[in-house]
């Protein structure tokens, strides 16, 4: 191959994020999975997740298209025993970073760190334990606050923080900037909540105000080229750059999405373009390489443009699909 494919949009595609398993052992209120399934704990692939070899044929196909990044979500990927496993197995050319709730971290993390996992996201909406509670419908509080640590002293620093900013959530937010502004080692993504996802529009809340807030007590911001987004370095001094807080904006907002170069796996092995689309899954299954590559190409052919065309209001409010984009083309 020649570089990474490009979609019709300029948006060459070099990620992959992929779920291994839409288990989860939370049950948090914003999270638009229905159910928990099986959550007894770590344990072998069910019949509708992608086997190791499955993941692992996928890398290795799109390592061929110039894809050098792969992020393992769920669900909960930490519940998938062989997790180590397709980490280990997971081309080197590739840098492999992993979303997760933390409870496990304080057993695994040094091993993830040893298989070749690079980078980790924790979810954390609260700093109290029964705030905690609340939001995740769990108690597990002190294991994702040890699973935090855990993760920095394996070496997978900086560990970044995911908290959805929504009503529940929105007063905790100051507390949190102030505790990853005094924590090496870890940064903060402030994630704005998505209602089209969940159906509570009255949670939602303006984002912009949390831009204008960081802005106002942040020593230094910086726009990032991906997504375009700004970094808030708050509580900086001469002794180091002090909390990184990025806040992760989609909704209605083109220049999040101009970026992109993402293409997501779902844990049944379908492939799609966008996390908010689903016409235009492609399954895996039993395919060759070839026949990989070239589902893997028809799903870039296939992308769409920014969230705010392609998921548009209607004249009540509510959302709705583009219909321009209904129906792409299949091979």
């Amino acid at each position: 191959m020649s570089g990474p494919l490009t979609d019709d949009f300029g948006r060459a595609v070099t990620g992959v994020r992929v779920s291994l398993t839409d288990r989860c052992n939370f049950d948090c209120i914003y999270c638009h999975n229905e159910g928990l399934g099986d959550t007894r704990g770590p344990m072998e692939p069910g019949e509708n997740e992608m086997s190791t070899d499955d993941v692992v044929r996928f890398l290795e196909v799109v390592e061929e298209y110039d894809v050098r990044k792969v992020k393992f979500t769920g669900g909960e990927p930490m519940l998938r025993q062989d997790l180590e496993e397709i980490i280990r197995r997971t081309p080197d050319s590739m840098e492999v970073s992993m979303t997760t709730n933390g409870t496990f971290l304080p057993g695994r993390a040094a091993d993830l760190r040893e298989a070749g996992l690079d980078r980790v996201n924790v979810s954390q909406d609260a700093l109290d334990p029964d705030d905690f509670a609340a939001v995740t419908k769990s108690g597990a509080y002190d294991q994702v606050m040890e699973g935090v640590k855990a993760a920095v002293d394996a070496g997978l620093a900086p560990v970044k923080l995911n908290m959805v900013v929504f009503t529940h959530t929105a007063g905790y937010v100051e507390e949190m900037v102030e505790y990853v502004a005094e924590n090496e080692g870890l940064q903060l993504q402030l994630i704005e909540y998505m209602p089209e996802l969940t159906g509570k529009p009255e949670w939602n809340i303006d984002i912009e105000r949390v831009h204008d807030w960081l802005e106002g007590i942040a020593d230094r911001v910086e726009r990032r080229e991906m997504h375009s987004r700004r970094r808030y370095y708050i509580g900086a001094d001469g002794d180091g750059p002090g909390g990184m807080v990025e806040i992760v904006d989609p909704v209605e907002n083109e220049s999040f999405c101009a970026n992109c170069g993402r293409v997501r796996v779902t844990h049944e092995g379908y492939l799609k373009g966008c996390l908010n689309r689903n016409d235009d899954l492609r399954s895996m299954g039993e395919m060759t390489r070839e026949e990989i590559a070239e589902t893997f190409e028809t799903v870039v052919a296939n992308r769409v443009p920014y969230y705010g065309e392609y998921l548009i209001k209607d004249d009540d409010g509510e959302y709705e699909f583009n219909e321009k984009y209904l129906g792409t083309p299949s091979v």
